[in-house]
């Protein structure tokens, strides 16, 4: 078959570059296509998921927006054609648009509830034809594909990722020198609208009290403040994911970077209004206690829950989290062989 991959975040790079190699392995012919993103563009060429069709930037307006995706479907449309694509996988609303006007069959992979995607659940769910879903999840689409997992583990599955040691070299962390990653994102989804995460000053505190317990590593979605340039990600986006798995604790306001320390066993805490809203996080938390989610009304309650993890044993806090996270990988499988398997047998399945 040729399969098309539609790339609009960084986070769909390591989502889809297994399933990629998987497929291709299978001798299926791979096309990529994305967004004009520095990072994604450098975390595609790094896992050699090239060539590509680059399909521009992105607007931060609903209505920038929506002129961008209309510019993408009819690039995406001829593109489909030129090479006539069988299937196309994404998480975005292009290629079910497009699907409609084209042979090509839509896959769409989508980890966040109904609720909290309008457009998503009015403009993509119904035009493709399959929503891959964690079975955490209810939609109301009868084109989901539940399956025993979360996004993370396609790329952080034990049998798809093991850390490498020599990150640590590269970011000059000493053996057995505690740090800690932060992360603050841009929140210019189009879910995002409305909500918030993190403050300046909610920021400026948290670094304050972590650094008096070992070194800060910051990665940031937006331009990084000028003052907490010191404290800046000292290694390529490529390695942020082994740095994570030797971390003390992850903080910060990103929905996926916390579900990635959750998964792999390393206590995180986010602070934003997503919290408590979106199911596959509650589940981590509520049913596996690998990470916790705060309203920004309750800073003070996340902070002061900090302030007790830092108190306790370095040693048996990491004992007590990767015990957690083993009780997690029993209940879980792995999606990258789960999307592989039903992608290639979707026709006699459908």
């Amino acid at each position: 078959m040729n399969i098309l991959i539609d790339i609009g975040h960084p986070a769909h790079v390591h989502l889809l570059r297994n399933l990629a190699n998987e497929l291709q392995q299978r001798g299926h012919s791979i096309y990529y296509s994305v967004r004009e993103i520095p990072v994604v563009i450098r975390l595609m060429k790094h896992y050699r998921m090239t060539p590509f069709v680059n399909l521009g930037g992105k607007r931060d307006s609903l209505i920038g927006k929506a002129q961008t995706v209309l510019s993408q479907d009819i690039k995406l449309t001829k593109f489909i054609r030129q090479h006539q694509i069988n299937i196309g996988l994404s998480s975005g609303l292009v290629l079910s648009h497009v699907s409609k006007i084209t042979k090509m069959k839509a896959f769409m992979f989508d980890d966040d509830d109904d609720a909290a995607e309008p457009l998503i659940v009015k403009y993509g769910h119904p035009f493709t034809n399959v929503v891959f879903t964690p079975n955490c999840i209810q939609r109301k689409t009868n084109r989901a594909v539940y399956y025993a997992g979360t996004h993370e583990l396609a790329y952080l599955y034990p049998k798809r990722f093991t850390p490498d040691p020599i990150v640590l070299q590269h970011a000059g962390i000493q053996d057995g020198e505690r740090f800690f990653i932060m992360r603050f994102v841009a929140l210019k989804g189009h879910h995002d609208v409305g909500q918030q995460g993190l403050t300046i000053e909610q920021k400026k505190r948290l670094i304050n009290l972590l650094q008096h317990h070992g070194r800060v590593i910051i990665t940031s979605e937006r331009a990084i403040e000028t003052e907490f340039e010191q404290y800046r990600l000292p290694v390529p986006p490529e390695e942020i994911h082994s740095l994570m798995a030797y971390c003390s604790m992850f903080v910060g306001d990103s929905q996926t970077m916390t579900s990635e320390a959750a998964v792999l066993g390393i206590p995180a805490l986010k602070c934003n209004t997503f919290a408590g809203r979106l199911s596959v996080p509650n589940m981590l938390e509520n049913k596996y206690g690998l990470c916790y989610a705060y309203q920004p009304t309750q800073f003070e309650e996340m902070y002061r829950h900090i302030e007790q993890l830092l108190a306790r044993d370095p040693e048996e806090l990491k004992k007590e989290w990767q015990e957690k996270r083993e009780r997690m990988l029993q209940d879980m499988i792995d999606p990258t062989e789960f999307f592989v398997n039903h992608i290639e047998h979707y026709e006699s399945i459908s």
